[in-house]
């Protein structure tokens, strides 16, 4: 069954896995979320399209390396946001949900 609340989402990171019907996009916000920047990255760094390229982008936002950030938001078409983490990382949880 797919998730398509964030509300939904979100009692999800009660668990200790991430649901199975999550994409591996969802997978990495999921982990992300969590703090689990390892098993996020692992997810997206070896996939090669733009919505994987801007959860990337967060990531390495998050782990506060900002010009390889900047590298993934420019392989994403995006550029580096100005607000918080947590905000982004709300949107990006909206924008993957919404796909």
């Amino acid at each position: 069954m797919k998730i398509k609340s964030t509300t939904e989402f979100k009692n999800s990171m009660s668990l200790t896995d991430p649901p199975v019907a999550l994409s591996l996009y969802e997978k990495a916000i999921w982990h992300a979320g969590k703090g689990d920047w390892e098993k996020a990255h692992n997810i997206v760094q070896n996939m090669d399209d733009q919505p994987s390229a801007l959860i990337h982008a967060f990531l390495h936002r998050q782990e506060g390396d900002l010009s390889n950030a900047r590298y993934w938001y420019d392989r994403a078409g995006s550029r580096m946001p100005v607000i918080s983490l947590d905000e982004e990382w709300k949107e990006l949880l909206a924008k993957f949900l919404a796909d």
